[in-house]
């Protein structure tokens, strides 16, 4: 089917940046130094102070417009729904933080409470995940083995094992607090850009599986300790093989069947979650059933079956953090910190868009850190979102965050009045509720064959990531992964697909000359296209790429000639009546040996002093061998070259000046107005680079060089430009 397009027609003089600057006047911009900056950010009024009070208490904005005909009730009803998935979880990712279940419940109520003033997102759940969990679990198992002496820390002193753990969780959270408080103040939430959706996407299918590994011992009622460090699944997973046939059936039985049950109950929330008005909380269910069948068969004699056992009835006193735990893991909570935010802020960022609202990355880091240290007073571990909880939340009719704080309501009202209902719960049931609940980060397996078909790349980043994270840790994993991101971007740069580009007759539009079978390249012309910044990094590829395109180089083909000149000259002297203009008499069988300085072979060659011209491109005799250049023209198109720095600005220099020695002319198109104005402050004009070879377009160039050079071709015919 042929569709009808319309037609333009331009009539313009043909521009280069010289006489389009004298045709067009610009405007003079004066750009603020930095004392003018710091002066704007000191300079205070009314309208100043109140977006910063609206920036910092978000609050204040969306609660001026909250409808509360139209949206209490949806919160209300949401709130519940949230609470009892809030506390499900929160009983479950505290074993993964190797904390009693009651201290999960300290993390569904604490952050919220702060989270629901500062935060911008209307729609995420604050409060426990899993890869956090799995992540501070790390730290306190390191500090406070299961099995052995923990760490020599003098705050440890006349505290109970599981005091101490309670201690180094909080005092890593508050840790971690102040790692995103610092970096929300210092405006860095740009920092999250770093962590490609590739990226977290390897790193968490890794945290899925270290989570996995850690649940099998409550699942298949084991007395594993807990093991961190490099290698550290692969450790756990011999502890467990070793005693697999110590195993508990009924915890096995308990926990296949819970899996089995919510596994297929939350596929039936997916597929009728239009018709449903709110998901099925089958963990909650699943959990007051088995409490109640535990407690009735009295699992934990008959069967020896571990259960959740005493649960702190109300709230703590707030405790100091240790500065000792601090020093102990600075290096695991800065990764933690930004894992925390990078996922919460991707996940807010999905429902903004849904719901058409904005939000800020610096202001969320603020939340968080306050979150986060104002829990860990309160004896809570690390908190952010988990995509399952926020997804609850919002389905189920959530607004705002006023569904967040009854669902922290729900959570304060089990940790002080019903939390001794929980007591039986076996613990092999919150193992199964967290395997359970890893399909979505198991199933990102998926991406691998996808990835690969698309961007090679990219699927190395996946695996890379997610088999360091496994191997190596979670922390350690993170790093490899960025370093392997970065290393793709710098491949990426360093490396990239230069072409040759020609026209497409009869229009003004050029192409890779690869790619198209009608495709008109002028004879005598060459241009060359670099789809990349020119740094440090890449300017030898662009270089040794350029040469390749033009299929000579420019500094050989030079010192050839000023050999030859030299050789030229001599023989001039000796024998003036046997050169002429035509060609040379065998008198150039001389063999005599010049030692010449090769500083002097680069420069110009000159010619002036001889009585005629020298034709390089003609035969010459012999014994003198001189390249021949059969291009007159060489044009460089910048059009996507946003950078240079000044190693690349020498390097393209020097190239540049060699292509002119050897008497090819060379035009740069579309080069940004700012790297023009960067060749200008560093002296990157002289008499032989001049500003007049810069043009605004490629049909710009290629008219001018036609009329230059006096040739006729079609890239001319049927165009009007």
């Amino acid at each position: 089917m042929v569709t009808l397009r319309n037609r333009y027609a331009v009539v313009r003089p043909v521009y280069s940046e010289d006489s389009f600057d004298d045709d067009h006047q610009r405007i003079h911009r004066d750009h603020k130094t930095i004392l003018d900056h710091v002066k704007d950010y000191l300079t205070c009024d009314s309208k100043r102070a109140k977006n910063v009070v609206l920036s910092l208490l978000p609050i204040i904005g969306w609660a001026r417009i909250y409808r509360f005909r139209e949206w209490l009730l949806g919160d209300v009803v949401s709130g519940i729904s949230t609470g009892l998935v809030a506390i499900m979880q929160g009983l479950a990712f505290s074993l993964l933080a190797s904390l009693p279940p009651s201290y999960g419940l300290y993390t569904a109520f604490f952050p919220m409470l702060t989270y629901f003033f500062l935060g911008t997102s209307r729609h995420i759940s604050v409060g426990s995940f899993p890869v956090l969990s799995l992540m501070v679990g790390a730290v306190v198992t390191r500090l406070v083995p299961e099995k052995g002496q923990p760490a020599n820390i003098t705050d440890f002193e006349g505290l109970t094992p599981e005091q101490q753990r309670v201690l180094v969780a909080s005092s890593v959270t508050f840790l971690m607090g102040i790692f995103q408080l610092a970096m929300g103040v210092l405006q860095v939430g740009f920092i999250v850009v770093y962590l490609s959706d590739t990226l977290v996407s390897g790193f968490t299918t890794a945290a899925a599986i270290h989570i996995l590994v850690s649940q099998l011992k409550f699942v298949l009622g084991l007395d594993v300790p807990g093991i961190s460090g490099v290698l550290s699944i692969i450790y756990t997973l011999e502890e467990i093989f070793v005693q697999i046939t110590s195993t508990n059936i009924c915890d096995l039985v308990m926990s296949i069947v819970i899996m089995v049950v919510v596994f297929i109950v939350k596929e039936m929330n997916d597929r009728y979650k239009a018709k449903l008005p709110v998901p099925i909380p089958i963990e909650v269910i699943m959990t007051v059933i088995a409490c109640g069948v535990s407690y009735g068969f009295n699992f934990e004699e008959r069967f020896n079956v571990d259960i959740v056992g005493k649960m702190v009835q109300g709230y703590e006193s707030p405790i100091p953090p240790s500065m000792e735990v601090f020093q102990e893991s600075a290096v695991e909570a800065f990764p933690i910190a930004i894992v925390g935010f990078a996922v919460a802020f991707s996940v807010a960022k999905v429902y903004s868009i849904k719901h058409d609202y904005t939000i800020d990355g610096n202001q969320e880091l603020i939340a968080f850190g306050v979150s986060n240290i104002f829990g860990a007073s309160f004896r809570s571990f690390a908190a952010s979102t988990a995509l399952s909880r926020t997804a609850v939340q919002e389905s189920s009719g959530g607004k705002t965050q006023v569904a967040g704080l009854i669902s922290a309501m729900m959570a304060m009202i089990v940790t002080v009045g019903l939390g001794f209902l929980l007591e039986p719960l076996p613990r092999s049931v919150l193992g199964a509720l967290v395997i359970v609940n890893l399909k979505g980060m198991l199933m990102q397996f998926r991406e691998i064959p996808y990835l690969w078909r698309r961007d090679k790349l990219e699927c190395v980043v996946w695996l890379g990531t997610c088999t360091s994270a496994i191997l190596l840790g979670l922390d350690l994993g993170l790093a490899v992964g960025l370093g392997v991101e970065l290393l793709t971007v710098v491949f990426r740069t360093q490396f990239p697909r230069c072409s040759v580009l020609a026209n497409i007759p009869g229009t003004d539009l050029y192409r890779d000359r690869k790619d198209y079978v009608n495709i008109f390249e002028p004879r005598g012309i060459k241009i060359f296209r670099i789809p990349s910044p020119i740094f440090f990094a890449n300017i030898e590829f662009f270089r040794d790429n350029l040469v390749a395109a033009v299929g000579f180089n420019p500094l050989r083909v030079l010192r050839k000639r000023n050999k030859a000149l030299r050789k030229i000259k001599t023989m001039l002297q000796k024998n003036d009546h046997d050169i002429t203009e035509r060609g040379f008499r065998d008198v150039f069988c001389l063999t005599t040996d010049f030692n010449e300085n090769t500083e002097k072979l680069d420069l110009p060659t000159d010619s002036s002093d001889l009585p005629f011209q020298i034709n390089w491109n003609a035969d010459l005799p012999d014994n003198i061998s001189v390249p021949t250049v059969d291009l007159h023209s060489l044009i460089l198109d910048f059009s996507a070259v946003s950078f240079l720095d000044i190693s690349a600005l020498k390097g393209l220099k020097a190239a540049l000046k060699e292509f002119i020695r050897v008497g090819v002319d060379v035009y740069i198109v579309s080069c940004d107005a700012y790297i023009l104005k960067k060749l200008h402050s560093c002296m990157f004009f002289d008499d032989e680079i001049l500003t007049s070879m810069f043009f605004p377009t490629l049909h710009d160039v290629m008219l001018h060089v036609h009329e230059k050079h006096n040739t006729r071709g079609r890239v001319l015919t049927e165009s009007r430009l």
